[in-house]
């Protein structure tokens, strides 16, 4: 484009060229001030055209925007919160969870991206300078304030009231506990659902990569198995709620090695099964030293000693592993005795 098919009033005038002020260094400043560098014009300060294209841009984004939220709106109400759908590579997810965090996203970052493009294509790009300055307030100021101040509580005479002042004072220590009645509305208390598992006698013990039950024969020395609560199913809605508590991993070690008493009782042929949360933060455990007989949260390095009743020997995880009780029914595959008796996974506050 030439300057020719630009409008005068568009063009960058030849003073810009000295852009910002400069100093001159002396003997009471030796640091000379070097200004700002020259501006350089976009595309858009001086040809309409594209600054129309970045307003339209910029108004396709926000238009979307709009579209995404009145989705999100129909979502909300139109799909049950039930329904699962297979995303690839997710797997089975909520849909009424997927489509609010696309939609409202979708919104949001619109939003952001318009906001963005708008600054940098549209808004003035000039940089400006402001001197510094002190930002304490004269003396007389100062002064002026702290009298207000005297003046005002004087005339208020709070001083002397004593009885306003102590119900003041009540009132407004009491008035926060509304927002904390608020916080009921967050959902119901946990009671004692933390301290319950799936697992219950007779409960057969499921691989999580065959959804099969395990034999004896199945888990090999030295090996690391993951296992589910028979029943539980990845389609189920409480799924992710219920295996939090109830993952298990299961170890076979030779009888000999085992030197807790009640852990070689709760075992089956040296099987043993602990729970698979780390009693940290509640990471899943999924590292295992054959040799040592230890596995290993990924997240914060809690290691834990399988052959000693899975106790703490490294890292911040304050207690052991639970160990479930396991046997074999009278079909030969391995089932739980019983429930976790303490609860799986990091303290909680109501936990005794």
């Amino acid at each position: 484009m030439s300057s020719q098919d630009i409008p005068e009033e568009n063009l960058p005038a030849e003073q810009e060229a000295a852009h910002g002020a400069v100093g001159v260094a002396d003997e009471k400043n030796p640091f000379a001030n070097p200004g700002l560098p020259p501006h350089e014009h976009r595309i858009q300060d001086i040809d309409e055209r594209a600054a129309k294209r970045s307003e339209r841009v910029v108004a396709l984004l926000f238009t979307v925007s709009m579209l995404a939220t009145v989705a999100f709106i129909a979502a909300y109400v139109a799909i049950p919160s039930d329904k699962s759908i297979f995303v690839f590579p997710i797997g089975h997810i909520s849909a009424l969870n997927f489509a609010l965090g696309l939609t409202l996203g979708t919104a949001l970052f619109c939003i952001g991206a318009g906001a963005v493009h708008w600054a940098r294509t549209l808004m003035s790009d000039v940089e400006i300078t402001d001197e510094r300055h002190p930002i304490e307030a004269p003396a007389e100021v100062r002064a002026k304030v702290l009298a207000d101040f005297k003046q005002g509580a004087k005339e208020s005479a709070i001083g002397r009231r004593g009885l306003i002042r102590t119900t003041m004072f009540g009132a407004l220590t009491l008035v926060p506990l509304a927002g904390v009645v608020l916080l009921r509305d967050l959902g119901p208390l946990p009671g004692t659902s933390l301290r319950h598992t799936l697992w219950s006698k007779g409960k057969l013990l499921v691989n999580m990569n065959t959804n099969e039950p395990l034999r004896p024969e199945d888990v090999a020395v030295g090996s690391l198995t993951f296992a589910k609560p028979e029943g539980l199913e990845e389609t189920d809605e409480e799924f992710q709620t219920e295996i939090a508590k109830a993952a298990l991993m299961i170890v076979r070690l030779q009888p000999d090695n085992i030197k807790d008493k009640r852990e070689l009782e709760w075992s089956h042929e040296g099987i043993v099964a602990y729970s698979k949360i780390c009693t940290h933060v509640g990471c899943p455990i999924s590292l295992y030293e054959q040799q040592t007989h230890h596995v290993l949260c990924p997240c914060h390095q809690s290691t834990f000693d399988l052959s000693d009743g899975a106790r703490v020997i490294f890292g911040p995880a304050g207690h052991a592993l639970p160990q479930l009780r396991i046997g074999v029914n009278d079909e030969g595959y391995l089932e739980a005795l019983g429930d976790f008796e303490e609860p799986v996974g990091p303290a909680f506050w109501e936990r005794g």
